[in-house]
């Protein structure tokens, strides 16, 4: 079974890590929830998810990815923060995956991870991408990293997480199980 390793920074927006966690969930990955600073982290819009545990007390060792969740301050909070930009690197550098949507691509540049990819992130911080292969699709997958524009495709993004871990066919599976077509 898949073990992805979701930290959440005070500010994140909730409708992509819920979206994702629950998703993923539902597709059998375990998913461990990892509060950067604080088991009950706070979202950019007042909702307070309850993490699985601390990222200083997580064993990085034994996931196969992680996921960022956008949302502002969460995505700079995450990319300020040198643990987090050390796992990115880290798991890029095994091929592990590292996925990231909305403003939380920026973490991947601020990790050195993204030269000669393809990218997406929420349009406001195109502007950050401008040396790289930016794209305006949905999703956009390019070897190991997956990124996502924001809130309104975080479905895609997931179910995208889904099929990059599972296959096509458990895709399909809970994009009908949701009545959900990508």
């Amino acid at each position: 079974m898949a073990k992805i390793i979701v930290p959440l920074a005070r500010g994140f927006e909730e409708v992509e890590a819920v979206t994702v966690i629950d998703l993923l969930r539902r597709a059998d990955i375990e998913v461990v929830v990892a509060g950067l600073t604080e088991t009950d982290v706070m979202g950019a819009h007042g909702l307070i998810i309850q993490a699985d545990q601390r990222f200083k007390n997580i064993n990085w060792r034994v996931f196969d990815g992680i996921v960022l969740p956008g949302g502002m301050p969460g995505a700079e909070n995450l990319r300020q923060d040198k643990n987090i930009i050390s796992l990115v690197q880290e798991f890029d550098a095994r091929d592990k995956l590292v996925a990231a949507i909305c403003a939380a691509p920026i973490v991947l540049k601020g990790a050195g991870i993204l030269d000669g990819k393809k990218l997406t992130s929420y349009p406001e911080f195109a502007d950050e991408f401008v040396r790289y292969d930016y794209l305006e699709d949905p999703v956009v997958i390019d070897d190991n990293i997956i990124t996502s524009r924001g809130p309104g495709t975080a479905m895609n993004f997931a179910l995208s997480i889904i099929e990059y871990l599972k296959g096509e066919e458990e895709r399909v599976k809970h994009e009908e199980n949701l009545l959900y077509k990508l």
